[in-house]
């Protein structure tokens, strides 16, 4: 009969021998999954955060093209930082830093920016030429601003929210409460090379927009914002319907 200490020391040797096997199910080294905050990976972050509305690689979205070079030169790290951290008021753009109610935190915002310059910004966006700056510097001159319309957007966008242009309407009121005035602005200036809309030099024939032209435009847009966007509404019929019975919209006259 083998002695305790014998089987101990069997015993002992069968674990060592499990421990070094590859046993179905065991788990690898480190966590499955990182934890959400844990997550730097630009191309991680981007998609799960940003590709919905800017699209997969930056553009093609319904929003701003952050994929364009032009609009990578024009804007500072710091307004980048702050559009992605406190959201863009007067837009669907949300606020994306936990200290204002997000997910993120500052270590994923900070990859988020570094990320897109690394990808999408370009030496010389602008070909030697010095653009207009990012923020306005006055407020601008509505009035003037529809002059600036008529020569320089209403070839494209139609003269009026009933006549739009080929590149469709920007004076629909449904577009306009879904920007505000700086969104106006970086697209006037930077362009949107995905949808064909030129930058600041290509909107006027012969020559480029002046900084207060596109201060002035971007002012009468938003003057043209409706209080009420999407009115009118159809009426809605309040008249008491009996179950079976038609609506009375639906009944030939």
């Amino acid at each position: 009969m083998k002695s305790a200490g014998s089987l101990a020391g069997l015993g002992a040797l069968a674990l060592l021998a499990l421990a070094g096997c590859d046993l179905p199910g065991k788990p690898k080294a480190g966590p499955e999954v990182p934890r959400p905050e844990e997550v730097l990976a630009f191309e991680t972050l981007y998609a799960a955060n940003c590709a919905g509305c800017h699209g997969v690689h930056g553009q093609d979205g319904a929003a701003t093209n952050l994929a364009n070079p032009k609009y990578q030169a024009l804007i500072d790290d710091a307004s980048l930082r702050e559009a992605i951290a406190k959201g863009v008021k007067a837009t669907l753009m949300p606020a994306f830093a936990q200290e204002n109610g997000g997910m993120l935190t500052d270590a994923q915002i900070d990859a988020l920016v570094q990320g897109m310059r690394a990808s999408w910004r370009r030496p010389d966006a602008f070909g030697g030429e010095t653009p207009p700056p990012y923020k306005a510097t006055h407020a601008g001159n509505a009035a003037k601003g529809q002059g600036v319309y008529a020569i320089a957007c209403a070839r494209c966008h139609g003269p009026s929210a009933q006549e739009a242009g080929t590149a469709g309407s920007i004076l629909s009121g449904s577009f306009l409460a879904l920007i505000n005035e700086q969104t106006l602005r970086t697209t006037v200036i930077a362009g949107r090379p995905d949808i064909g809309e030129p930058d600041w030099r290509g909107h006027i024939p012969g020559r480029a927009m002046t900084d207060d032209e596109i201060t002035d435009v971007s002012a009468w847009l938003m003057s043209q914002k409706p209080v009420n966007p999407g009115q009118p509404y159809p009426a809605v019929s309040t008249a008491v319907q009996t179950p079976g019975e038609k609506p009375a919209s639906t009944l030939k006259r």
